[in-house]
């Protein structure tokens, strides 16, 4: 059990796990993209810690660059995308690969996947850590998928509480109040 700010989580996902689920993805993106020289587009902040350990694994040609959007405050979404750091890169004719933590309501992908397309991708996938179905709005077809999670607030690898907690190397979940 971690306790950050008011709150106590308890370990949901070992980082052993987590690490041997990330290889078996990249085995997945290094065949589907051989000869390709994909482009990884890093959703921050969330997403850093599953994009770096995701591109190592990466044995192909591959260029990634990072774009940051937030939806979220404290343990709930805020229901509004901002963006605080756009694509700066031509992603015309290229191979995309969009990398996020976790996609639960699918909202911060529903407004920012049109913007995407609209630039004329070769190709555009999906590659997140997470996926919470019970939590959809907005459904996103995820191309490769860590695991699927329950709707509970997690917390490390990437994922944060008001802050802290992103470098926990595992996953925790909120233990809730009865």
């Amino acid at each position: 059990m971690v306790q950050v700010h008011d709150k106590q989580f308890d370990l949901f996902i070992t980082a052993a796990t987590i690490s041997q689920r990330i290889q078996e993805l990249a085995v997945e993106i290094n065949r589907d993209y051989d000869g390709k020289k994909p482009l990884f587009i890093a959703i921050l902040n969330g997403s850093f810690v599953f994009a770096a350990d995701l591109f190592r694994c990466v044995t192909i040609d591959a260029e990634i660059c990072f774009i940051k959007l937030a939806s979220y405050k404290g343990t709930k979404s805020s229901g509004h995308v901002v963006t605080a750091i756009g694509l700066d890169i031509d992603i015309v004719d290229r191979h995309v690969v969009v990398l996020e933590d976790i996609v639960d309501t699918g909202k911060t992908l529903h407004y920012f996947l049109p913007q995407l397309l609209n630039q004329q991708p070769a190709s555009l996938k999906i590659a997140s850590l997470l996926h919470k179905p019970s939590a959809v709005l907005f459904p996103i077809p995820i191309d490769y998928l860590g695991f699927t999670v329950p709707n509970h607030f997690l917390l490390g690898y990437g994922l944060d509480y008001n802050g802290l907690g992103r470098n926990l190397s595992a996953l925790y979940k909120l233990v809730e109040k009865e």
